[in-house]
């Protein structure tokens, strides 16, 4: 995911400041993986360097200054050309699900156990995204259905890993 591009996209709806950012961003987009305070304040200070943003406030207070920052026409369109433009599918050669069970079965391990606790972890990984129900706006359905339709992916990957295996495991459903 680009988060530069993301955070211009969250300030196409009015001047917000980093924490404001970081907590727009957080509460669509980072459930499990919010943004490190740093990690928006670095990527506003390239944003504003390429012109992509600007500072059209500071505010004193207690604390450090806090700067409000808005998104500039040649930010508006970078996420244009980003949002119009496809992104090719995600790289599924070698993710590290499938690195861990060839590897378990080269060194000679108990690949079927390694399927077991992956098994367990990606049902774990459902039933949380299951237990949010339907709450939330359209984007984080649409986030959650997302994660769901991956989950499933893998799962029915493990089960056939696990028929080439010739290990018996429970039906996923």
């Amino acid at each position: 995911m680009s988060i530069g591009r993301t955070l211009l996209g969250l300030l196409e709806s009015g001047p917000r400041h980093g924490y404001d950012l970081k907590r727009a961003f957080d509460d669509t987009f980072g459930h499990d993986r919010p943004l490190h305070y740093g990690q928006v304040y670095a990527t506003m200070s390239r944003l504003l360097r390429d012109g992509l943003v600007e500072v059209v406030g500071i505010e004193s207070g207690e604390g450090p200054e806090r700067k409000r920052y808005a998104v500039t026409d040649a930010g508006v369109s970078d996420v244009e050309s980003w949002l119009s433009a496809p992104e090719k599918p995600a790289d599924h050669l070698r993710p590290a699900l499938c690195t861990k069970i060839v590897l378990a079965l080269l060194t000679g391990r108990d690949a079927a156990a390694v399927l077991d606790a992956q098994r367990a972890e990606h049902l774990r990984a459902v039933r949380a995204l299951k237990d949010r129900g339907d709450e939330g706006n359209l984007a984080d359905r649409l986030i959650r259905d997302h994660a769901l339709l991956h989950l499933d992916a893998d799962l029915r990957w493990l089960e056939s890993a696990a028929g080439r295996l010739g290990v018996r495991t429970e039906v996923v459903a």
